[in-house]
């Protein structure tokens, strides 16, 4: 069962979980593929409850994300689904399907195509109202070496909070 909240009633508890891993879910219609993220933020834009997510170019979630139009974050308060996070985090899903490799267990959005997480507490479904590639002349150099030394610089995607939610 689900209880629909507002997004500044879930934000605390999902910005702490965010630094050890949530669940960035995206499809395309064709594809779905989920990763963990550990970077993002909530906040109120443009008149609405918004979340960043950031995605790298090199990224098999950005090759379905850029088509998308919409995202979920799943996030596991209890520290269920670690290893899954491990999984998510470091494997591609152009090589392995995650949500066989890891048993994670999906349900449809309320608002959106794309899936949540079932096994988490707090679900975040968005529409992207806005996107822009990173503009590697305007980050500071510390950020730079510290973060980009590779150049694989992030997308960030805008999503406008539709439904937040939690068990």
């Amino acid at each position: 069962m689900y209880r629909e909240m507002d997004f500044t009633e879930i934000s605390g508890e999902a910005l702490e979980q965010l630094q050890r891993g949530a669940f960035l879910t995206v499809s395309d219609g064709e594809r779905a593929n989920t990763m963990t993220i550990a970077w993002g933020t909530i906040g109120f834009m443009w008149k609405k409850p918004v979340f960043m997510v950031m995605v790298r170019y090199s990224r098999y979630t950005h090759e379905i994300i850029s088509k998308a139009g919409e995202f979920t974050v799943s996030f596991p308060l209890r520290g269920q689904l670690k290893d899954a996070l491990n999984v998510c985090g470091t494997k591609s899903g152009r090589d392995i399907d995650k949500f066989k490799e890891c048993s994670l267990k999906t349900e449809k959005g309320q608002a959106v195509d794309t899936p949540i997480i079932s096994d988490c507490d707090i679900h975040v479904e968005c529409k992207i109202v806005y996107k822009q590639g990173m503009d590697e002349s305007s980050l500071a150099d510390i950020i730079k070496e510290s973060c980009y030394a590779g150049g694989d610089y992030h997308v960030l995607y805008y999503g406008e909070i539709l439904r937040a939610y939690r068990k």
